[in-house]
Parts: structure tokens; C-alpha cells; sequence
């Protein structure tokens, strides 16, 4: 399974401690903003908020958080104006990083990227640098069930209109679709009656690197360290860890 649908997958097993439910909801409230202010405020017309919103709904954000969120987008409240960024990167053993950010202060936010880099053994490189070696795909992760039927599941994946699945995790089927098919597919699983523990955009690297020991230990550090950075919405990267690792820091 590579780099990225894993480090999915630890997220959502370890789940979101309470105290950093505050940062989860800052993080979705900001996407749920611009994503409305980019394409207005219908989440049926409107793919990327309606991920927002589902991913609100998923963290058990309260229904007039949300609400608000829409409407700063949209203009019918003010709030803040937030820029998308983009950053691309190496981590320990030359591992590929790309980062996607909203910020209300560029200026502010290149240095602390930088410098939580270079603080984890990696380096902030230029855009483009790794970019090639990734490539857009909706996953959505599906519990597995001892009550279900493995080969009746998949099938019903292949039915929906997926473009692939990994079955290597014990808890999930990674299901893989094109970045348009992303809700639709979900939409065709869950009428069929599966349960769906997320669905969001992910970048597919062509090639992992496999790290380990002190290596896969300073990776880890960095990963957790950007998903605590208050501007990093997403971040991805083609390393292989072993579970057990990942699982344990």
C-alpha cells in the first residue's frame, strides 16, 4: 500500500484526540470558506464543498458552524480572505512532499514550512520539483466487516464505478476513483448499502521510498508536524514505512 493511502488510514484508526478537535474544525471551516467563495454556496453544485462539508459532518462539526462557513464564502458574512499555496519538498531519504495550504499571510507561512523542513531532516524545494511524480485520485476507505463478504464487496466496488481497490489493510478497502467520480462513486456505495468511513482527494505517487529506522522515525515527525501547522490543509508523500511503525509514533 503506498505512502499515502496509509498515512489516510493511521489518521483515521488513531482518530483526533479531543484537544486538537479545535484545529480539525479550523482546518474544515477554512476549506468549507473558500470552496464556497470559489464556486458558490450549493454543495450539490459544488464538488469541492460538498468534501467540505462531508468532512465537516464526519468531525461532527454543529450544522450552524457550517452554515456560518458557507456564508463567509459567499459574502453574506464577512470573515477572512484565505489564499491557496502549494508547496513541494524532500523529506528524510529524499522522500517527495507536497503540501496545500490556505493562509491569510504568505509572508508569514513560507518560513514556518521552510523551517519545519529543514527542523525534520528534509528541505523546502521549488514548484514542480516532485509534483510529476504524483497523480490526483478520489479514495474512499470502506470498513471491512467479518459479517460481510469480501469477493460480494469488491464486486459491488467494481459495480460503482471505481477505478481500482487495495485490499492490503485489515480495516479498510482503499477504494480508488477518478478526481470527477470521487462523490458519485460514494454516492453508488452507499446505496448499496456500504458503510463509508471517508471519502476526500488524495495524490497518488508513481514510485515509493522505502524508509526505515531513524529515517522513518524523522518522516513520521514531519508528517505529524504539518498536519499540526494551522495553514496545512493536505499533505502527501510517497514514503513506505512499515505499519507497525507508523502505528506506534
Amino acid at each position: 500500500m503506498s505512502g499515502h493511502s496509509k498515512w489516510s488510514t493511521i489518521k483515521h484508526k488513531k482518530g483526533r484526540a479531543d484537544a486538537k478537535r479545535g484545529k480539525l474544525f479550523t482546518k474544515v471551516i477554512r476549506e468549507i470558506t473558500v470552496a464556497a467563495r470559489e464556486s458558490g454556496g450549493d454543495p450539490d453544485s459544488n464538488p469541492r464543498l460538498r468534501s467540505a462539508v462531508s468532512a465537516a459532518k464526519a468531525a461532527n462539526m454543529p450544522a450552524d458552524n457550517i452554515k456560518r462557513a458557507i456564508q463567509r464564502g459567499t459574502g453574506e458574512l464577512p470573515g477572512v480572505n484565505y489564499e491557496e499555496v502549494s508547496f513541494e519538498g524532500y523529506g528524510p531519504g529524499g522522500v517527495a512532499v507536497m503540501l496545500e495550504l490556505l493562509t491569510d499571510n504568505r509572508n508569514r507561512t513560507t518560513p514556518e514550512i521552510r523551517h519545519l523542513f529543514s527542523k525534520n531532516g528534509g528541505n523546502l524545494g521549488e514548484n514542480g520539483c516532485v509534483s510529476w511524480l504524483f497523480t490526483r485520485k478520489g479514495l474512499i476507505l470502506v470498513p471491512r466487516s467479518p459479517e460481510a463478504d469480501d469477493d460480494e464487496v469488491m464486486e459491488i466496488i467494481l459495480e460503482a464505478g471505481a477505478e481500482d481497490f487495495d485490499v492490503d489493510d485489515e480495516d479498510y478497502f482503499h477504494v480508488f476513483t477518478s478526481p470527477d467520480e470521487l462523490h458519485a462513486v460514494k454516492e453508488r456505495l452507499e446505496t448499496a448499502g456500504l458503510e463509508i468511513e471517508a471519502a476526500q482527494m488524495e495524490m497518488e505517487p508513481s514510485s515509493t521510498t522505502r524508509l526505515e529506522g531513524k529515517a522513518a522515525r524523522q518522516m513520521i515527525r514531519l508528517m505529524e508536524a504539518f498536519e499540526d501547522h494551522d495553514d496545512v490543509q493536505n499533505v502527501w508523500a510517497n514514503f513506505d514505512i512499515d505499519d507497525e511503525l507508523l502505528a506506534a509514533e
